[in-house]
């Protein structure tokens, strides 16, 4: 059974020890980095949650999600001059930073029903009234994509995109 549990002294060490395979790296940063993210993020008062996946007692993965009000924070000059973008602009969101399923643990289904965890968190509004969810990912990872599309996540900025950039998708609430 697949949960959700706050990340804290006990289990930091285990989600720190999860990796994707090799030629994954290049998708998501390691758990250490999201971490250390993650405190840096709480230090400037922004909010964020970490929480490990759980199968049973088992960790399997990571996810770090946080809460948004200010797009404009971000460095694709082009896309936020577009038509697109300014439907979101000045729109509260939830957001997904990070999200991994440890390599020996993939391809079982656990990342599709942690995600499911994840949205049903994010739709209990623990930071107040948004209307999207956010998140983005390596235009290469074919899997992320057709997982996020399964939810209702609708890629946007296509067209803005640049070398190393990300796609983001985005699903209304």
């Amino acid at each position: 059974m697949i949960h959700l549990e706050k990340i804290v002294y006990e289990n930091y060490r285990d989600v720190v020890k999860l990796h994707v395979s090799k030629e994954q790296e290049t998708f998501v940063a390691s758990n250490l980095v999201s971490l250390a993210d993650a405190y840096i993020t709480l230090m400037d008062e922004e909010p964020i949650f970490t929480f490990a996946i759980y199968n049973d007692d088992t960790i399997v993965g990571f996810i770090m999600m946080g809460y948004d009000d200010d797009w404009s924070g971000e460095e694709r000059e082009d896309w936020l001059n577009s038509h697109e973008y300014k439907e979101y602009e000045g729109k509260k969101y939830y957001y997904i930073w990070r999200f991994m399923i440890g390599e020996q643990f993939q391809n079982k289904g656990y990342g599709k029903e942690a995600l499911a965890k994840a949205i049903e968190f994010l739709r209990t509004k623990p930071c107040g009234d948004a209307e999207y969810i956010v998140l983005t990912y390596e235009p290469k990872n074919e899997v992320a994509k057709k997982l996020y599309a399964s939810f209702g996540f609708e890629e946007k900025f296509i067209k803005y995109l640049h070398e190393g950039d990300e796609v983001h998708a985005i699903v209304k609430f």
